[in-house]
């Protein structure tokens, strides 16, 4: 009877610790739980807080940007620039047509790449004289930026507001393939995205893109840092002078390039070295 007495103490001493036990296990797990459940919730908050601040961003950015695409007869890349300008803006640009003698308020005007007038007389002659590159001259003497892209760029020359000449390529063909540009000045608001001589990739389509000044012109541009993309590693297209394949005037809101940005904006691109461009202007812009 002793034995089993102590036996049946023994038993409840057992039964008594393993329920602390228990509970004591019970109390770290529920303390763990709670841990973690708080860290979740800390997490998802700052997740979403990071979303709306990123959310808040772009609608400031779409809020801000405006832009003008100008369209005359030949030019084919309106619809490419209009594309890019609305996926990376957040907003569609209004597109101006050749006879207008004035601009909506806009922040950022761009002159596409294509063949204005089939490119009689010289490249971008014909419409460097329209009515609306007035308005542009215009709106650029006022600070507004301006970005030309092939003819765009044709045409910004022939119209007096970039330094130089464009001249038939160097081969005497037509060339359409993708080349290396190096950022010679990423101190402008077309290139803050990118780093002094970073290489980028950007496909060309032209047969006019030789790019050539006198001496005395030549010296300044490069001195004031006007010269502001080089074709790099040896992919020069079209036989320019020192390579270059976009400049800017002097007052730096007036940009002319032979490769094509719009057309490397995105992966279905095979790329986004181009968006650059856009999304500098546009950091500008919102600023």
């Amino acid at each position: 009877m002793v034995r089993s007495s102590r036996s049946g103490q023994a038993l409840q001493m057992d039964v008594r610790s393993a329920a602390r036990s228990f509970r004591s296990n019970r109390m770290r797990i529920a303390s763990n739980i709670g841990l973690i459940a708080w860290n979740c919730a800390l997490a998802a908050s700052e997740t979403a807080s990071n979303c709306m601040s990123f959310k808040r961003r772009r609608q400031g950015l779409n809020r801000t940007m405006k832009s003008a695409v100008v369209q005359l007869p030949g030019l084919n890349r309106d619809r490419d620039m209009i594309a890019a300008l609305t996926k990376i803006s957040g907003k569609a640009p209004v597109t101006v047509w050749q006879t207008e003698t004035e601009l909506p308020d806009v922040d950022l005007i761009v002159i596409p790449g294509g063949f204005s007038y089939g490119d009689y007389l010289r490249c971008g002659a014909i419409a460097a004289r329209m009515p609306v590159m007035q308005a542009i001259k215009a709106k650029a003497e006022q600070g507004v930026k301006v970005l030309g892209v092939c003819n765009g760029f044709q045409i910004l020359v022939e119209a007096g507001l970039l330094p130089g000449a464009l001249m038939r390529n160097a081969s005497l063909k037509f060339v359409c393939r993708e080349v290396k540009l190096e950022v010679v000045n990423a101190d402008t608001d077309f290139t803050r995205a990118y780093a002094k001589g970073q290489i980028i990739r950007s496909p060309v389509a032209h047969h006019d893109g030789n790019y050539f000044a006198d001496a005395e012109t030549l010296q300044s541009i490069e001195g004031n840092g006007q010269v502001v993309f080089r074709y790099a590693e040896g992919t020069n297209p079209n036989g320019s002078m020192g390579d270059i394949a976009g400049v800017m005037n002097k007052a730096g809101n007036v940009l002319g390039m032979m490769p094509h940005p719009e057309n490397l904006i995105e992966a279905a691109h095979g790329g986004s070295d181009g968006r650059g461009i856009f999304a500098s202007a546009l950091e500008v812009i919102a600023a």
